[in-house]
């Protein structure tokens, strides 16, 4: 397929062109009815803020120049279909768990997924099969599952229909996609991979294996996250014999917005090109620039940029070097104590901070200079610092032991007790540090008290905590009556 090509990119240019006169929504009416936003923004993109009509197409059911930009999608990911979507990952996981399972089906999951897995679950009625990551004591965090655990999960469960994958993982770890592949279709179970932080990994032949290159089922990529579309616009990816396309279209049409925005739309069609055309060479000076920073980070002493230096460990098979993840704590430091400083005193906003350690993510739109200038203000930070010992660091508590399935503790009634007060109880929320949105506990799981410690942990460095009624998270709703 022209590659070169945007479709609906194009028909929108003819569109503003045009100079059509609005009669149809939105009612801004190409800005001059928002006009504190036109002045700021510009005109341009306001016009091109337009609703589906027969030159422009239909979102939610394509046959013109959406369909063509999502064919040339798909050829460029080597997968059968692609559908865009405008409301992030999150609705593509939540499909592709509602396109495999039905109620009461078992479906393999690891401990570390996004909350929007836990949505999926409740909304498609299917059971989760816990898997654990490997966890690595050292900097503090979960990886990936190894081929041989999920030998173990499928010989417990071997009716489950599915198994669901990260690639990669927050921090970069990538799990063995292909033995994992080879393994779940050896049993007849579908394979979906949340590619939320990998959608740009096809386009350079040095980044890990994608979902679709290891012959998964479907993945779901945030191209906004690293290739270049804007935010909330990703796109859902198709490579089946077990799930029907047919399928897939009826889940996305039961959540699936009729009012689509072209603007996001339109980025999608943009940014698969450039990946297909200049990929390789905008990814190539990624790699080249969080490489340099890597080592010059590890240089300065009580940092630890972490990379390919972890291929070969448990639940770590490859490593995306465009995660560009740093253990502070032999500053002293806890990571949100880092992401703080950062900001404030070098202006200066990163990814991702935990209680060990942050990320910057490079991509397409860095430069060397915005690296230079994030390990200048490493090495100022070190400089100012006096060094430390590196801290133990604090356990991941174990997975909470789940007591009635997802979709039966968010239907279920539910009271408010205090935090110190929930341990036994079965938790009625999902809690959550975000960044990432993993949840520390889902809704129907057993409150424990190393849970509740590390949610108090939490709690005092100011870390962003959701899924909770009570936003300070002093009380958790639990099952049962008030």
């Amino acid at each position: 397929m022209n590659q070169k090509s945007t479709p609906l990119f194009d028909a929108l240019k003819r569109y503003v062109d045009d100079k059509v006169v609005p009669f149809h929504v939105p009612g801004h009416k190409q800005g001059r009815g928002l006009k504190e936003l036109s002045d700021y923004i510009g005109e341009r993109a306001l016009q091109m803020d337009v609703n589906g009509m027969e030159d422009l197409d239909f979102a939610n059911n394509p046959t013109g120049v959406i369909l063509e930009a999502e064919e040339l999608m798909a050829d460029a990911f080597a997968a059968q279909h692609a559908f865009f979507l405008v409301n992030g990952t999150s609705a593509g996981v939540q499909a592709m768990i509602m396109s495999a399972c039905e109620p009461g089906d078992k479906i393999i999951i690891p401990r570390n997924a996004h909350k929007s897995t836990i949505g999926g679950i409740i909304l498609s009625g299917a059971m989760p099969v816990y898997i654990q990551p490997e966890i690595n004591d050292q900097l503090g965090i979960a990886m990936g599952i190894t081929e041989e655990n999920l030998k173990k999960t499928i010989k417990e469960n071997p009716h489950a229909k599915a198994v669901f994958v990260i690639n990669p993982t927050y921090y970069g770890a990538v799990s063995d996609l292909k033995a994992i592949v080879k393994l779940a279709h050896s049993h007849n179970m579908a394979v979906l991979v949340d590619e939320a932080h990998g959608a740009h990994m096809s386009f350079h032949h040095e980044l890990p294996v994608t979902a679709m290159e290891a012959g998964a089922d479907m993945s779901a990529a945030s191209m906004h996250k690293t290739a270049g579309s804007l935010t909330q616009s990703s796109v859902l990816l198709l490579n089946s014999d077990m799930i029907s396309v047919d399928r897939v279209k009826q889940v996305l049409s039961l959540t699936y917005t009729t009012s689509a925005s072209y603007l996001l739309l339109c980025s999608l069609d943009i940014a698969r090109k450039q990946l297909a055309i200049n990929g390789n060479a905008l990814l190539e000076e990624a790699l080249s620039i969080s490489r340099w920073a890597r080592e010059e980070i590890n240089q300065i002493d009580g940092l630890y940029a972490f990379g390919n230096d972890l291929n070969g460990m448990p639940g770590c098979y490859a490593f995306d070097e465009t995660k560009l993840s740093v253990n502070v704590a032999g500053l002293g430091y806890t990571g949100y104590q880092i992401e703080t400083i950062l900001r404030k005193q070098y202006n200066i906003q990163i990814e991702l901070a935990d209680m060990h350690n942050i990320m910057a993510l490079v991509s397409l739109g860095d430069r060397k200079q915005d690296l230079e200038t994030l390990v200048f203000a490493f090495k100022d930070i070190a400089e100012k610092t006096e060094k430390v010992n590196l801290s133990k660091t604090i356990a991941i508590p174990a997975s909470a032991q789940m007591i009635v399935s997802p979709r039966s503790a968010f239907y279920s009634p539910k009271k408010a007790v205090l935090l110190e007060n929930s341990i036994g109880e079965i938790a009625g929320v999902m809690v959550m540090a975000y960044p990432p949105g993993i949840p520390v506990i889902c809704m129907g799981e057993r409150v424990t008290k190393e849970i509740v410690e590390y949610i108090q942990v939490l709690k005092e460095q100011k870390c962003e905590l959701q899924g909770t009624a009570d936003p300070y998270v002093h009380y958790l709703r639990v099952l049962g009556s008030e």
